[in-house]
């Protein structure tokens, strides 16, 4: 028999902190469509209509995850918190921490007050690090390690050890999620509002793969990416406890480079050795007070490469879209 969940997979309520980002629009339309869930609550900090998206099992709670009295109502009558709130690039830092540490930690405690079943997590192949000793092929028992510079997987990785810290038998059980690149039509730099020159010039380029490639050369270095809706699977069966807490990597079946990348852009390529572009990357990494956005420079430094085995076998989760076609649900539309 596999694993038994401790409250029932029918009749779920399901609060969903973040709904109307990237992860969210992967989760939601499975969370609407699965007869196990009866009612979702969404909290974010901008007002939305949910049936603008379809979204009619979900109803809207404004607020701040670091606001307890709002996290203790939309919690309450909850089986499951998806957990999805997050600043991935930040402008002030402090302000940036507060809401990616202590809205997460509240999160976690709110939703231990309310007596939820499931804590279900959106953490992060950058919970790792970019590390030397980082192996091709990371299964979860790798450890977590901050990285030298990038704040995100910084954060990441701390709080993957705060939450384990708040493990009580009590508690919720924790189900967290580590994607690597998330790629999609909802993806962060797919929903960047360009002037309407740039949005021409975008066009042009994407039409040109089949006229006039331009050259290019570009660094051969490897890399992993997820759709968006694969990570909403893998979200969807941590809700209905399809396998049993912990965490778990998930990423797009191939291993891509940055050539793959440019040549989906429209460029001819000239691949470049790896070894020394992973090397200049380290050292501009090592540069003294990066700006918020360099420090993703890091995350070039060193592969970072999971094995997705476990969710696999023991959440039953199996990507459906390939790496390649999610590069290309990225890519702005001609036409």
């Amino acid at each position: 028999m596999g694993y038994q969940p401790a409250v029932s997979e029918r009749d779920l309520t399901v609060a969903v902190t973040g709904p109307t980002g990237t992860f969210g629009f992967g989760l939601m339309p499975l969370l609407q469509q699965d007869d196990r869930v009866a009612r979702v609550v969404g909290i974010a900090r901008r007002p939305f209509e949910p049936t603008d998206h379809g979204w009619s099992k979900m109803v809207y709670r404004r607020g701040d995850v670091r606001d307890q009295a709002v996290l203790a109502d939309a919690f309450a009558n909850a089986d499951v918190v998806v957990h999805l709130a997050f600043i991935v690039v930040g402008g002030d830092p402090a302000t940036t921490r507060a809401i990616n540490i202590e809205g997460t930690l509240a999160a976690y405690r709110a939703a231990r007050t309310a007596g939820v079943a499931r804590f279900v997590y959106a953490s992060s192949v950058a919970a790792y690090g970019f590390h030397p000793d980082n192996p091709v092929g990371m299964d979860e028992e790798w450890p977590v390690r901050p990285a030298d510079l990038l704040f995100y997987a910084q954060e990441k990785a701390e709080l993957e050890d705060l939450l384990d810290a708040e493990l009580t038998p009590d508690g919720p059980d924790l189900y967290m999620v580590r994607p690597p690149i998330v790629l999609g039509p909802h993806a962060m730099g797919s929903k960047v509002q360009l002037p309407d020159r740039v949005r021409s010039v975008g066009r042009l380029l994407l039409q040109l793969p089949r006229r006039f490639p331009l050259p290019a050369a570009v660094p051969a270095i490897s890399l992993q990416v997820i759709h968006e809706d694969d990570v909403g699977r893998a979200l969807q069966q941590c809700v209905v406890a399809a396998g049993p807490p912990g965490v778990y990597n998930i990423a797009a079946d191939e291993v891509v480079t940055m050539v793959d990348i440019a040549r989906e852009v429209g460029f001819r390529t000239a691949p470049l050795p790896e070894g020394p572009a992973r090397a200049a990357a380290r050292l501009v990494s090592k540069l003294p007070a990066l700006p918020q956005p360099a420090q993703w420079v890091e995350a070039v430094a060193h592969p970072a490469i999971m094995d997705t085995t476990k969710a696999r076998t023991e959440l039953g989760w199996t990507p459906q879209v390939s790496a390649l076609d999610a590069i290309r649900s990225s890519l702005p539309r001609s036409g």
